[in-house]
């Protein structure tokens, strides 16, 4: 009897085992989470579909494009020379058929103020490389007579702050923490002040407003543009890939057919500035010169 029970004992032992590891194995990890190939398994882990393949390919091409096609036909080494654009030598194969009607259009000067623009303003020094290697003022002052001239609008944005910079948060960061910081930019003081080069004239529009980095969010811009019937806007500034890059990036998604000027702009460093075209600005405007948009409005006639 005794030994009877013990083959009995041992019998059951040997089933519960097996049931418990076959019982264990079905819910391991790897049989949850990996399963193997089944008519369920496309379901958990679907690959790429050819449609999205296809969407990312075309998205990378238009970026393709757009780069390529804003590229100037002379081209440099050095960085300096890359954004140092001459009207001898800067004309694109398009630029002779490019039109912009000058009652429907608006140059959007940005920032051309004393902290930047001009010896002792507390930002010059730090621009001062990028504006010499593009010719950020002189030709700047090219297309704001041309387009006076032509009768666009024209638009100056000025940032400002009262004293004390209580329009900026207590505790900021990034630039706005340097403006704040610095002091820079104060209401009715000569840092502030539009420089002598690009001097607004009666029939220019002042933008009311600029406290951040978007020359539409906290300002009138918007509605002056409308106001005066203006379909393109043709942006140049300060700097190149802060306030330029948020204004352009607005004016885009508002609708504006937007050209952004590549030697009237200027960064705090002229890495910054061909990384900024190179990279950014073809996806959100047409990136032109000054010689290109000059030619555009006797094309227009």
């Amino acid at each position: 009897l005794s030994s009877t029970m013990t083959i009995l004992c041992t019998i059951i032992s040997v089933a519960i085992f097996i049931t418990t590891s076959s019982i264990s194995s079905a819910f391991t990890p790897s049989a949850l989470y990996f399963p193997s190939s089944s008519s369920s398994s496309s379901s958990i882990r679907r690959p790429i579909s050819s449609s999205s393949a296809a969407v990312t390919a075309t998205f990378s091409n238009t970026v393709s494009t757009f780069s390529t096609s804003t590229s100037t036909t002379s081209s440099t080494t050095s960085s300096s020379s890359h954004i140092a654009m001459s009207s001898s030598d800067e004309t694109t194969s398009s630029s002779s058929s490019l039109k912009i009607n000058p009652s429907e259009t608006a140059c959007v000067f940005i920032e051309y103020q004393n902290e930047f623009t001009t010896q002792g303003g507390a930002l010059y020094d730090a621009v001062k490389d990028c504006m010499e290697a593009t010719g950020t003022l002189e030709n700047s002052r090219k297309v704001l007579d041309a387009a006076r001239a032509a009768g666009c609008t024209i638009i100056h944005v000025p940032i400002a702050f009262d004293k004390g910079h209580n329009e900026i948060a207590k505790k900021p960061y990034g630039i706005l923490a340097g403006i704040k910081e610095g002091e820079l930019f104060k209401a009715g003081e000569w840092g502030s002040e539009i420089c002598d080069t690009m001097k607004p004239a009666e029939s220019d529009l002042i933008c009311k407003g600029k406290n951040g980095l978007c020359g539409f969010s906290s300002t009138n811009l918007d509605f002056l543009l409308r106001q005066n019937g203006v379909k393109n806007v043709v942006l140049g500034g300060f700097l190149t890939n802060c306030c330029v890059e948020s204004t352009m990036r607005s004016a885009y998604e508002l609708g504006y057919q937007v050209y952004t000027l590549k030697d009237c702009c200027a960064a705090m460093s002229v890495a910054a500035q061909d990384a900024t075209f190179e990279h950014n600005f073809g996806m959100f405007s047409v990136p032109i010169t000054s010689t290109e948009v000059i030619g555009s409005f006797g094309n227009s006639a």
